[in-house]
């Protein structure tokens, strides 16, 4: 077990389980809205998200002038020019994959990667709202090879379930916010809790808890009860918990295992006929 554990931690530091999430929560969305998604689709979404989120850990490691004090940037520093290797290799291949995929797929995706690019310029100086421009950044990449081709008409219930979507991813980056604190304070990196305090921290995340809660049960009461407004809401829950009975899950980096495995929940919807 604990072999397993220590196998899901390198997997969780070069961030493969959280790209293996976004291609989950893409796939969960067209079975949404009835898409068929290209495996080329598929490939550029999973480097694109791997390279973004490597890009920035090895930005952060760089800038950290003494030993990192969270494992994941001590790895990114440890093995910094080896990483830059493979981002580079993984760059190539993105950029070669992207020109195979649909074409209302690719130009969103411009627009999307200008976004990108832009925010890893500024992104020091958005504060407190990093958390939220990553999380807008990641919904928008997970439904980009869907809602951009799909054939149904987008209604009030599908936007619902985008919002509970985002709000989740957003939940994510601010619980990790308050896990990392004390690191993110000795390492000088902004997060949402070093600027607003951790007092203001906790009722912001207990209000997006509770938002996720209230638009879920809005959802079934004037709509129906669906497989991805249950799935949404587990996602929701288990983080709910994890904030909740946190001091249970600090030793490890559990919090961040358990927080990106959240992810991987829409594979249920997935298998089902």
């Amino acid at each position: 077990m604990r072999v397993i554990l220590r196998f899901y931690q390198y997997l969780n530091i070069l961030s493969l389980d959280i790209t293996t999430g976004a291609i989950v929560c893409a796939l969960f969305f067209a079975k949404i809205f009835e898409v068929q998604v290209k495996p080329y689709g598929l490939v550029a979404l999973g480097l694109t998200v791997w390279i973004i989120y490597t890009a920035d850990h090895l930005r952060d490691a760089k800038k950290i002038k003494h030993s990192a004090s969270t494992k994941r940037h001590r790895f990114h520093q440890q093995y910094f020019s080896v990483l830059v290797c493979f981002l580079c290799a993984a760059l190539f291949l993105d950029l070669v994959t992207i020109f195979f995929i649909r074409r209302q797929v690719f130009e969103w995706g411009l627009i999307l990667a200008t976004i990108v690019v832009f925010y890893l310029i500024v992104q020091q100086y958005l504060r407190f709202l990093k958390e939220f421009f990553i999380a807008a950044l990641y919904t928008w990449g997970v439904l980009l090879l869907s809602i951009t081709i799909t054939p149904i008409t987008i209604n009030t219930e599908h936007r619902l379930l985008i919002v509970v979507f985002g709000l989740i991813a957003w939940t994510n980056l601010v619980l990790y916010s308050w896990f990392d604190q004390v690191f993110d304070q000795q390492d000088e990196q902004n997060s949402f809790v070093t600027i607003l305090g951790k007092r203001t921290t906790h009722f912001f995340l207990y209000g997006l808890f509770g938002a996720s809660f209230l638009i879920a049960a809005i959802q079934v009461t004037v709509f129906t009860t669906s497989a991805p407004i249950l799935i949404l809401s587990t996602m929701n829950i288990i983080l709910f918990l994890l904030f909740t009975f946190r001091n249970a899950f600090v030793n490890d980096d559990l919090y961040r295992l358990i927080g990106d495995a959240v992810f991987l929940i829409p594979a249920i919807f997935l298998i089902q006929q």
